[in-house]
Parts: structure tokens; C-alpha cells; sequence
């Protein structure tokens, strides 16, 4: 196509330039734009037959057509009536009693046995059961009846368990001087003397008390388990130990109880 028909020629005819524009495509793509202005035209033609139909249609009332009208029902409630049905309880079971001749073992006296202290004869146990008291009633015919109450007589009651507060040799955590160790040595060293005839007799050494501590931590029971002898030291140790007012009681499984404690007190004569 010669140059200067480009710009006023149409985009299709320099598509097709030297191509068989009879064959069909041409055409097609040519006439392609009317095709579709008039499948819109007549698509917005038949949408607007169908909306004028519908709108027509709800304006016409249908002749003999009567609105239903639905009144309100409203539901009286109902009472129930609860009836107290009178509650029947079970008669009771007779209860029989069967003859019962007392027993009473034999013994050997030398006075006359009253008649009813007398064991039974063997004739009277036939049909008779054995008890601790005589009870007139039916014959035994092999029904086992129900015990009878002979006033707490032959019955032997297991002795009562009486807890006694008895002291823990061991226990998961001991009796303490209040504030530890190092207030017991405070302690000490505040009211413990060496007795003027262990100084002079140049006796010292370890001696080891035993006392009771009991739950509220009072002190009780002291007593001396080893140490010198001579000199005053095992009572100068009691002293202190009953002077030392309460301790911290001792715990076992989480509670506080009464325990043994063991406590060494140590003499060291100064001068030496």
C-alpha cells in the first residue's frame, strides 16, 4: 500500500492488504460492531417486555381475590392440680420369737442350785434353742430368728483404746531453743556458771541432758544422761535446762507433738 494511504485507510484494510478479503474473516471483523449494537439493542428490548409485563401484572387486582385476615388467638393457661398423694409406708415386720431355754454351765456346790439356775435336760433341747436368757415362743422348726436382747449380759465389749500421750523418740524435725542455735549459745553464755568446786577441782567436760518437750513447748522431765560427776556440773546443767522456758515443740507429720530432746552442754575450766 502506497505511503501515503496509510494514515487515511482503516486499520482492517492494512490488516488485509494483499490477503483474500473474500474468504469470510474480513467481513466478520468488519461488520463486527453493528452485530453487536444490535444484540444489546434487542437483549435491553426484551428485559424491558418482560419488567413491563411483571409491572402491569401486580397492578391488576385478580377479581374474587379476599385477603385472609388471621385473628389473634391467645392461650389461657392451664393449672395443674398437684395432688398430695398420702405416702404408704410398709407394715413392719412381725418379729418371732423362738423358745429359748438359758444355759448355765455346770458347776460343783455344796448347796442346793435353785431350779432356775439349773442347766436344761436334754429333752428340753430338742426343739429348743440355746440362749443366755429363757424367752417363751415357737418351737424350733429350723427358722433362725432374730437375736434377743439379753440386757448387755454375755456380751464381752472390746476394751476401750486410750490414747496416751506418749513422747517421740524420733521425729522428722527435733524440739529447738527458740531462735536457733545461736540464740541456745547466747544463752548460755548469759546463764551458765562452772560451779566454784569444778574450778577449784579443775574439772570440766560434756555433759548430755535428756528432757521432754511437749506440744505447747513446756519442758518437763530432766534428767542427765552423761557427764562428769564431780564437781556440781550435771546440776548446773539440769539449772539451765529447766530455766530455759519453752521451747520450739518438736513436728511430726506436719503437727506439733511430744518428743525427747538431747542436749550436750560443754564445761571449759577457764584458768587451764
Amino acid at each position: 500500500m502506497d505511503s501515503k494511504k496509510i494514515l487515511d485507510s482503516d486499520f482492517l484494510d492494512i490488516l488485509f492488504e494483499g490477503r483474500n478479503k473474500d474468504y469470510g474473516a474480513y467481513e466478520l471483523r468488519r461488520a463486527y460492531n453493528r452485530r453487536l449494537i444490535k444484540a444489546l439493542v434487542s437483549m435491553g428490548a426484551i428485559l424491558l417486555f418482560l419488567f413491563t409485563g411483571y409491572f402491569l401484572s401486580g397492578l391488576r387486582a385478580a377479581p374474587g381475590r379476599k385477603t385472609a385476615i388471621v385473628d389473634e388467638i391467645v392461650l389461657d393457661e392451664v393449672k395443674v392440680e398437684k395432688k398430695d398423694d398420702p405416702i404408704i409406708l410398709p407394715p413392719k415386720p412381725e418379729v418371732i420369737k423362738m423358745k429359748t431355754i438359758q444355759f448355765t454351765p455346770p458347776l460343783i456346790v455344796k448347796e442346793d442350785v435353785p431350779d432356775t439356775e439349773k442347766p436344761p435336760v436334754v429333752d428340753d433341747l430338742v426343739d429348743t434353742k440355746i440362749g443366755t436368757v429363757n424367752v417363751d415362743g415357737m418351737k424350733d422348726d429350723g427358722i433362725t430368728a432374730p437375736p434377743v436382747s439379753d440386757g448387755n449380759k454375755g456380751v464381752i465389749e472390746a476394751p476401750k483404746k486410750v490414747e496416751e500421750d506418749l513422747p517421740f523418740m524420733k521425729v522428722e524435725k527435733e524440739s529447738e531453743f527458740p531462735g536457733g542455735i545461736q540464740a541456745w549459745i547466747r544463752y548460755l553464755q548469759k546463764n551458765l556458771r562452772t560451779p566454784e568446786e569444778a574450778v577449784n577441782s579443775q574439772i570440766q567436760g560434756r555433759v548430755i541432758v535428756q528432757f521432754i518437750v511437749d506440744r505447747q513447748g513446756n519442758v518437763s522431765d530432766v534428767e542427765i544422761i552423761s557427764g562428769p560427776e564431780q564437781g556440781g556440773l550435771r546440776e548446773e546443767a539440769m539449772r539451765v535446762i529447766r530455766k530455759s522456758g519453752k521451747w520450739v515443740p518438736a513436728i511430726q507429720n506436719g503437727a506439733s507433738v511430744k518428743s525427747y530432746k538431747r542436749q550436750p552442754i560443754v564445761f571449759v575450766n577457764a584458768e587451764q
